[in-house]
């Protein structure tokens, strides 16, 4: 009687907690995770509507376009430059890459506080940092686009990435108003 209690409480227990799941496929939902991702990175696209950023919002990347390297290296009270923020994406969408094409855990070894330490960056490094993340967001495009087996651990991790990126976009656009967006009912 009580081994069988026992089982029903691990079955129980894997059915409620994501720690003792199975292994999902992502067919199902990797062209919404594509999409999402896109939008942040580059911009809504009119026929099919917005889901994170306002109409017309042109996202990430085209926003930190706009930007100089004395934008990109301006510190507000004292918190992290947008260049900062934009090499901490890009190396947390590298681990991402690094992850889809080797599988592992590339973030074991993982080196977070290294982007916190950008302040000033001339025109070429703002150039390199700003086409690295253009890089490493596009490589990751295509990684969520396609459908893969992966652990709950694993899917986290992937929906984290997007939650990640927004967050990041939304601070950069606080510390700097020629990133952000349109307000809506303000575009053409």
């Amino acid at each position: 009687m009580i081994a069988r209690a026992a089982g029903d409480g691990k079955r129980l227990l894997a059915r409620l907690s994501p720690h003792y799941s199975t292994r999902m496929h992502t067919r199902d939902v990797s062209s919404a995770l594509t999409r999402l991702f896109s939008e942040l990175v580059d911009g809504t696209i009119r026929h099919r509507g917005a889901y994170v950023l306002n109409s017309g919002d042109v996202g990430l990347v085209q926003s930190l376009d706009k930007l100089s390297a004395a934008d990109a290296s301006r510190s507000v009270h004292g918190g992290a430059t947008i260049a900062a923020h934009v090499q901490h994406l890009r190396y947390g969408l590298s681990l991402m890459n690094r992850w889809a094409a080797d599988g592992g855990n590339p973030f074991a070894d993982a080196k977070w506080d290294q982007a916190w330490d950008i302040s000033v960056v001339d025109a070429t490094a703002w150039t390199e940092i700003r086409n690295g993340l253009r890089d490493e967001a596009h490589r990751w495009l295509e990684a969520l686009n396609s459908e893969r087996d992966v652990s709950d651990v694993e899917f986290t991790g992937m929906i984290g990435s997007i939650v990640h990126l927004a967050y990041h976009l939304g601070a950069i656009r606080q510390i700097n108003k020629a990133a952000r967006g349109p307000t809506e009912g303000t575009f053409s």
